[in-house]
């Protein structure tokens, strides 16, 4: 019963996206419908942040559709979009566009053959600042290009993205207040978190209200940036793009993580922190907005001593990030001989698969591409990332820029920009040429990476990389892959919620790993690991 009442829940949250978007109905008519005034209408869904404000809000969009000559209407989602889209694209009826960094996956096009428009011959036609990217960048190409040689999605170029997400901090202020040294391993980490909650580290007379670990939720679609997998870097694995679904590459071999003995015992030692109180209670029901404002505090004082994130102040804000520093790597133990590794991120920080993909049933496909063109023209694009020209960024008259200090000086410039505009989100080409001078955040985050710069410089970028952006898969290998990772995931995510939580890792580990075993994880390793060899052959 309770299954039944779930599809029927999914099926009505894909109706009441199908009837926002108008779909084949409205706005879909033959040739398409227009406003008084001439504007082509258009339906679009954009998967964006939590944070994000409404479009309708965005100077620099409505420049971009009045240009392009479209009015749009948006469906904004920010939760549940794989439930969502589940629905929407199997009932067929889907907006004209549809925009987030992979809102649409390339299992997808695989699944739903003929739903979305190919959009080679319209680039050449209507998309000369897409064209120009290719041929700037044609990396951009080649992860646009599926295998039969058509393009079904638009990536991204960012271009000012440093090679990891993930800063690992701790208060500083905190160790100060105690007589402690940072910690250099598991074992000191410990300790030093024990002591954050025993002995009131943020010296406001209450011993009780400090978190002393806290890290981004993980929910069950598999791990993102901010969470404590960094942490396998201990023991030599090196994450790439975050390894949202475990899988990873080690001297040439595809492998991954959630049968590996290392994770084992990444587990038990969060358990281990967990059982002692050291690790915020709600960290797997929070969302990602709590998650940013627990860390705020109150005021000058602290509430979580150690974390990850971005940058300090998008961690904990203006007012706290003097009390943080950003922590180097950590060992697993004082005696660990492994080599120091971390998460690899510069080409899904600089680069993005699928941003935005047509619908084949669209009666305005040019007016479409007339649109996605202009997203693509830097400038824009530099809007799209960091906010309006005027509000977020300033023309200096001379063919150049600069990112703006937030309007709010109570908010730091990273919640500042994923609040007034699309950021990360948005298709963009920010082209090499393109003068802009960052803001202050992107300018710390150099320095904060600093700790993490050995890690990177031993990583092997040859050898122990898992260049996915660049991979393309058959239909059939992509449809293998996608059903085993749904099994695979709904077995591991539940699992590492659970042992954090409760324990049992140790114990479960053996029936655990036969039973991820039959999800088809080794199958799809034996898939990635072909695609891989091919790819390390011919680059």
């Amino acid at each position: 019963m309770k299954k039944s009442m779930s599809i029927l829940a999914v099926l009505a949250l894909g109706a009441g996206l199908l009837s926002g978007c108008g779909g084949s109905d409205e706005g879909s008519s033959e040739g398409g419908q227009t406003t008084p005034d001439g504007k082509v209408k258009l339906t679009a869904i954009m998967t964006k942040h939590p944070l994000t404000q409404e479009f309708s809000k965005m100077e620099w969009l409505q420049k971009v559709e009045e240009k392009a000559g479209v009015e749009i209407e948006w469906q904004e989602v920010s939760a549940d979009w794989g439930q969502k889209k589940g629905a929407l694209l199997a009932g067929g009826d889907i907006p004209d566009l549809i925009i987030g960094p992979n809102a649409i996956t390339d299992a997808d096009y695989a699944q739903f053959p003929g739903l979305f428009e190919d959009m080679t011959p319209l680039i050449a036609a209507d998309a000369p600042n897409v064209q120009k990217m290719f041929d700037e960048k044609p990396e951009t190409k080649a992860i646009a290009t599926q295998l039969d040689g058509k393009i079904y999605g638009l990536p991204k170029y960012q271009r000012f993205w440093p090679e990891t997400t993930t800063r690992q901090f701790i208060n500083k202020q905190w160790l100060e207040n105690l007589g402690l040294k940072e910690p250099t391993n598991w074992d000191e980490l410990y300790d030093v978190l024990v002591a954050f909650k025993e002995k009131d580290a943020n010296g406001n007379g209450d011993a009780n209200d400090e978190i002393p670990m806290d890290f981004a939720p993980s929910g069950t679609g598999g791990f993102g940036a901010f969470m404590p997998t960094v942490l396998l870097g201990s023991q030599g694995i090196t994450l790439t793009d975050n390894s949202g679904q475990g899988y990873f590459v080690e001297d040439g071999q595809v492998k991954n993580f959630f049968t590996d003995e290392r994770y084992k015992d990444l587990v038990a030692f969060l358990h281990k922190c967990y059982a002692a109180g050291l690790i915020n209670t709600e960290v797997f029901t929070q969302d990602y907005t709590k998650y940013q404002s627990v860390a705020r505090g109150n005021g000058d004082t602290a509430a979580v001593g150690f974390t990850w994130g971005w940058e300090v102040t998008d961690r904990v804000g203006n007012t706290l990030a003097p009390q943080y520093e950003s922590l180097a790597p950590l060992k697993e133990n004082a005696g660990s001989s492994d080599q120091l590794s971390w998460t690899y991120d510069y080409n899904s920080l600089n680069y993005g698969v699928n941003m935005v993909s047509l619908a084949s049933t669209s009666k305005n496909k040019d007016a479409a591409m007339k649109f996605i063109n202009e997203l693509y023209d830097p400038t824009v694009s530099m809007q799209v990332l960091f906010g309006s020209i005027g509000t977020n960024i300033e023309d200096k008259g001379d063919g150049s820029y600069a990112v703006l200090p937030p309007e709010d000086a109570a908010m730091d410039p990273g919640t500042w920009k994923w609040t007034t505009t699309w950021a990360d989100n948005g298709p963009m080409y920010i082209a090499d040429s393109l003068k802009l001078e960052l803001g202050t955040d992107m300018q710390s985050v150099g320095a904060q990476t600093e700790p993490l710069k050995a890690a990177l410089d031993g990583i092997d970028k040859e050898k122990d990389v898992l260049p996915s952006m660049f991979i393309k898969y058959s239909v059939e290998d992509n449809n293998t892959m996608t059903l085993n990772n749904t099994a695979m995931l709904s077995l591991t995510m539940s699992k590492w919620a659970e042992w954090i939580t409760k324990g049992g890792v140790e114990e479960q580990w053996n029936e655990y790993v036969g039973n991820v075993q039959k999800t088809g994880i080794d199958k799809n390793i034996e898939i990635i690991q072909k695609y891989y060899d091919e790819y390390v052959s011919t680059h």
